[in-house]
Parts: structure tokens; sequence; C-alpha cells
């Protein structure tokens, strides 16, 4: 099991973006944030790149994510990891999770999901997690001998809490700083049975980033607080795998006019148009408040 990061003398945090399109200053808050919080620490920021969704990610949009960090003045060590190089990290994790025994293969599609939910409530609205829908359990109890080849793998929550015992997150972000506490009930309730493995992709965003985080040894994930219900997830996928459970700092969203969060499709907000257009890094810096 690895041992306990110290957090005094090694301060790291990381920006991970997925290659889908263009980032936006949504973006560049985020990776700014988490590029103060290093320099402040005297630690190390990391850019990693999430592109496991391999039908969405584009060359072109890994390439400019670069040239946009580099511009606003960021900078990070070499080689930059890519999670579609490292899916047979994420195979080995996930076996070692089969091996505790909290992990089951589900057949169910989403309409199979929605069906279960939506016929004994008579169309009362299912509860919701951080994925969606909690899921109903169906195909709890199977095993992984029976898993097929279209089959998705989720995680016993019962049996990985009973496992892992009570999860505590240390948050240090400004909108729920402090200690938050996870007991087996509230994950059953609020998480339920979440996907580790996607049919399609051969992990989830879930596995990936726990396995990442531990491999380079993040001590604070810098995240918006859109990402604030996976952070119980993520910290008992650490404890089930025995890797140290980081801070959380979870920061608020950039918005448009109407409140609403920017998207990738927002391009008439991405770091690059501001760059045609002759802005400057200090003009993004006051746009986004640092």
């Amino acid at each position: 099991m690895a041992g306990p990061l110290d957090r005094r003398n090694h301060y790291v945090t990381r920006f991970a973006p997925s290659p889908t399109g263009p980032l936006h200053i949504g973006h560049a808050y985020s990776a700014l944030t988490a590029w103060n919080r290093a320099r402040a620490f005297g630690g190390m920021f990391l850019l990693r790149i999430e592109d496991i969704d391999r039908a969405r990610c584009r060359p072109e949009w890994e390439a400019l994510i670069g040239e946009d960090l580099h511009w606003l003045g960021l900078s990070w060590p070499e080689p930059v990891i890519r999670q579609s190089q490292r899916m047979s990290l994420y195979a080995q994790a996930l076996e070692e999770l089969g091996q505790l025994g909290v992990t089951y293969p589900c057949r169910c599609t989403r309409g199979d999901i929605r069906a279960a939910l939506s016929a004994p409530q008579e169309g009362a609205a299912p509860e919701m997690g951080p994925d969606g829908p909690i899921y109903p359990g169906t195909c709890r109890g199977r095993i992984l001998a029976e898993a097929g080849p279209t089959d998705a793998i989720r995680l016993d929550m019962a049996r990985a809490m009973g496992l892992a015992g009570p999860i505590c997150i240390r948050e240090t972000g400004p909108l729920q700083a402090g200690l938050h506490l996870f007991d087996k009930e509230r994950m059953q309730r609020e998480v339920g049975d979440i996907v580790l493995a996607r049919r399609d992709i051969g992990t989830s965003y879930h596995l990936a980033v726990t396995v990442d985080d531990a491999a380079q040894r993040v001590t604070e994930v810098v995240r918006g607080v859109d990402l604030l219900p996976a952070s119980p997830i993520h910290a008992l996928l650490h404890r089930l795998l025995g890797s140290p459970v980081p801070d959380y700092h979870h920061h608020d969203l950039i918005r448009d006019a109407a409140g609403k969060r920017l998207a990738k499709r927002d391009d008439a907000r991405a770091l690059s148009l501001y760059r045609a257009e002759g802005a400057t890094p200090e003009d993004i810096r006051r746009l986004v408040g640092l």
C-alpha cells in the first residue's frame, strides 16, 4: 500500500482537459487557479490529456490546448500523460477491484435502467447521482465470469464501502471547505453502483482519473464545482486501490450572462479567439477575476 503524501513539502496538482474542442475562459480559470496554487505552495503543476473517448478527441484540439496554456504563461513537465496510452493500467486496476470482489458485470442499457426505475414509482422522478439516475441494481449479484463482451463493469457500492469503511474527504475549495464524511448508507443513497468500465471504452472517467492521480502523486485536485459529487467516488477508489486520498479544491464556474456554465461549443469565448483578437494573458486573468 502506498504511503501517505507529505503535503507540507510535496504539493502536486494538475489540469486535465479533454481534447474535444477549444479551451474557453472557464478552462483558463481552472488552469490558472491550479497554477497559482502550485506556485503558492512551491509545488508542481502538471498537464494531463484525458482522451479516453477516442471518438470525440482530436489531435488538433490537443495541440491547441498546449498553445493556449503556453500563451497564458503556464509550463509543465514533459512528457505529458495521455490516458489513451494507459489503458493497460486501467485494466490492471479494474482487475484488482475484481479480485477484491467489489465489481460485477452489467448488461443493462439506458432504456432498461429507465424502465426499472420508473415501474415501481408510477412515473416518479428517480434519485440522481453523479452519473445520472442511481442504478437500481438489476445485475447486482452477477459474477465477473458471466461478463459478456458488451457488458459494462459496475462497482458494488455496498461491498466496496463494507471493505473500505467510511470515507473522509478534505475539501480546500472556497465553497465547501472542511472535512466531509461519507458512510456506507450515504454512498449507496447518493452515488450507487457506478460504472467503472464502459463497454465502448474499456474504462471510465472515475477509474482513469483515480489511477492517474495516484501515479502522478497528486496531492490536491483542483477542478470545477460541477465535479464535486465525484470526489467521494474517487476517494473510495483510492482507498480500495491502496493509494493516498488527495485533497480536493473545487472552485466556482465561469458562467454566461444567463448564468449557464460555459461549454466547449461556446466558441465566442474560446481562448484562441481572444488571442486572435489581440487579447493578452493579463486580459484573460482580469476577465476571470485572477
